[in-house]
């Protein structure tokens, strides 16, 4: 098995993750103050430097106003598309 990080669905993930935040017009440094993170945590998130657990990811979710459920959604509909 191929490392997540290393797929197609996992750069969806990471479009997603931009995308969801650029939409609820947050920026990378007022998301990392929501999470007492750095913009720096931030970027290496979104740029796969940095992996995110099921907990961090909910987190996020949350900071921009959008249920962990509902991100599953989007992302599901991406890949879907993709295929």
């Amino acid at each position: 098995m191929e490392k997540s990080i290393h797929t197609e669905q996992y750069a969806q993930l990471l479009t997603l993750l931009r995308s969801t935040r650029d939409v609820a017009g947050v920026t990378q440094v007022e998301l990392a103050s929501r999470l007492n993170a750095t913009q720096t945590f931030i970027s290496k998130c979104e740029r796969g430097e940095r992996r995110l657990d099921i907990v961090e990811l909910k987190q996020w979710c949350e900071a921009i106003g959008l249920s962990l459920v509902e991100l599953a959604v989007r992302f599901e509909d991406a890949c879907n598309k993709r295929a």
